[in-house]
C-alpha cells in the first residue's frame, strides 16, 4: 500500500475487491445476515410499542443489545485474535438461528410477556458481539493491502443496500401476515443461508496473537487507539454525535401517534436512511480519494445533526423521509472513513481487539443512543428529544474540531498508513 513516491500510481478498478472469490462469498453471507438483522430489529420496535405503547420500552431494545457488547468487548476481540475468525461467525449464526426462533416461539404465543423479547436480544446481542470483531479482522486477509480502502466502501454499500430492503420488507411481511412471527421466520431462513456460505470461506486466520493471555494483550486494542489520536478522535466524535443524535429509536412513534403512517410506511422510514448512505458509499467508491478526509468527516456529521432537528420538526412524510436519507448519507461519511482507519492503521495480529473497541463505540453510539432516546422522549417528549439530540451532535463537532485539530487537518485515506508513520505505534503483543 506504501508505493514509492517516485513511482506512478497505477489505477484501482473500483469493483477490484469482487475479482476475488473468497470477498465475493463473505459479502453473499452479509447480505442475508444483513437482510435478517433488519427485518428482525423493525419487526421488534413495531411490536414491542404496539404491546407497551411506551417509548421507554423501545429506549430498553437499543440498552439490550448494547450490553453484551460492552461487557464482552475485551473478551471477544481477544478471542477473535487467538482463534479462526471464520469458525468464530459460524459459531455466532448457530446462536442468532435459535434467537430468531426464540422471537417466533414468543410471536406467537398468547400473553407472553415483553420481557421474554429483551431477554432473547441480549442472546442474541452477545453473538453479535463475538460476530463483528471476527467478521472486521477477517475481511482484510480477503483482498490485497492497496484495494482495501475500495473493499470497505462496497462493504458499507452493501450494508446500506440490504438495510433498504430489509426494513420495507420486514414491515410489508409484518403487515401482510399481521403480525411479527412471520419475520421471525424469514429472518431464521436468511441465518440459514449465511451460515452455508461462511461455511464455503476456504480461509483461514488461526492464530493470530502469539503471547500468551495476559491483562496486558488484553488491553492492547484500548491502548493502541488511545495512543492513535487520529482514532481517537474519530471513533470518539462517531460515538457522542449519533449518540445525542440517534432519532430512529423512536420512528415507531413518529409513524403510529405523528405521522400517522401504517407498517409499510414504517418500513419506507426504516430504509429512507440507508438510501441516503448506498449512494454516498457507491460514489466514494467510484470517485477518486477525498483530499481533506477529517474536515469532510466534521462537516457531514455536522451536516447530520441539522438533519436530525428538522426531522424532529417535520410533520410531512415525504419531508421527513428527505431528512432521513440525509441522516444516512452524512452519517455514512464518518462510517467509511472509521473503519478504514481502523483496519488500515491496525496489525493483522490485534484487528479483532481493535475491532472489539470500536464496535463498542460503534455500539455505545447506535444502541445506547437508542436507549438515550427513550429516555429523553419519555422525560420531555418525542419531539423535544429528537431535536436536543441535533443541537448536541452539532456542539459535538464544534467541540472535537478543538480537542483534535490533527483530524480537522487529516487528509487522504489512501495514504492514512503513510500520514502516521510519525505516530507512535505498538508493538504487537
Amino acid at each position: 500500500m506504501n508505493s514509492s513516491p517516485n513511482q506512478p500510481e497505477t489505477p484501482i478498478h473500483p469493483r477490484a475487491a469482487f475479482k476475488y472469490p473468497e470477498f465475493r462469498l463473505f459479502q453473499a453471507a452479509r447480505v442475508f445476515a444483513i437482510l435478517g438483522w433488519q427485518m428482525q430489529v423493525t419487526a421488534i420496535g413495531y411490536q414491542i410499542y404496539s404491546m407497551t405503547g411506551r417509548a421507554l420500552d423501545l429506549g430498553y431494545v437499543g440498552l439490550a443489545f448494547f450490553l453484551p457488547n460492552l461487557l464482552l468487548a475485551l473478551v471477544s476481540g481477544s478471542v477473535a485474535d487467538r482463534f479462526d475468525r471464520r469458525l468464530i461467525m459460524l459459531i455466532c449464526f448457530g446462536v442468532l438461528l435459535g434467537g430468531s426462533l426464540s422471537l417466533f416461539a414468543i410471536a406467537v404465543t398468547p400473553g407472553a410477556p415483553v420481557w421474554w423479547i429483551y431477554i432473547t436480544l441480549i442472546i442474541t446481542g452477545s453473538a453479535h458481539a463475538f460476530y463483528g470483531p471476527a467478521s472486521q479482522s477477517l475481511m482484510p486477509e480477503l483482498v490485497p493491502a492497496e484495494i482495501f480502502p475500495s473493499a470497505v466502501s462496497w462493504n458499507s454499500t452493501i450494508w446500506q443496500a440490504v438495510s433498504i430492503v430489509g426494513p420495507a420488507l420486514g414491515g410489508l411481511i409484518y403487515d401482510q401476515f399481521g403480525g411479527p412471527h412471520a419475520v421471525y421466520a424469514a429472518d431464521a431462513f436468511c441465518s440459514v443461508i449465511a451460515f452455508l456460505l461462511i461455511m464455503t470461506l476456504k480461509t483461514r486466520t488461526g492464530r493470530m496473537e502469539a503471547a500468551e493471555t495476559s491483562w496486558e494483550t488484553v488491553l492492547a486494542g484500548l491502548r493502541f487507539i488511545y495512543n492513535k489520536k487520529i482514532l481517537l478522535g474519530t471513533i470518539s466524535m462517531d460515538l457522542f454525535a449519533v449518540l445525542f443524535g440517534g432519532a430512529t429509536a423512536l420512528l415507531p412513534i413518529y409513524a403510529q401517534d405523528i405521522l400517522k403512517v401504517d407498517e409499510t410506511g414504517f418500513g419506507l422510514m426504516r430504509s429512507a436512511p440507508a438510501v441516503g448512505a448506498a449512494l454516498i458509499a457507491i460514489g466514494m467508491a467510484y470517485l477518486p480519494p477525498m483530499r481533506r478526509a477529517g474536515a469532510t468527516m466534521m462537516w457531514c456529521v455536522a451536516g447530520f445533526g441539522i438533519a436530525t432537528i428538522l426531522f424532529g420538526i417535520s410533520r410531512n412524510f415525504y419531508f421527513s423521509l428527505a431528512c432521513l436519507f440525509v441522516i444516512g448519507a452524512t452519517d455514512m461519511v464518518s462510517v467509511i472513513i472509521r473503519h478504514t482507519l481502523v483496519q488500515v492503521l491496525t496489525p493483522p495480529s490485534m484487528r479483532g481487539r481493535v475491532s472489539a473497541v470500536n464496535l463498542v463505540f460503534i455500539g455505545a453510539s447506535n444502541e445506547l443512543g437508542e436507549f438515550e432516546s427513550g429516555l429523553l422522549a419519555h422525560w420531555m417528549g418525542v419531539t423535544r428529544a429528537v431535536v436536543f439530540g441535533g443541537i448536541g451532535t452539532i456542539v459535538v463537532v464544534g467541540v472535537w474540531a478543538g480537542l483534535f485539530p490533527g483530524l480537522r487537518k487529516f487528509g487522504r485515506l489512501d495514504t492514512a498508513a503513510a500520514e502516521m508513520d510519525d505516530e507512535p505505534r505498538l508493538t504487537e503483543a
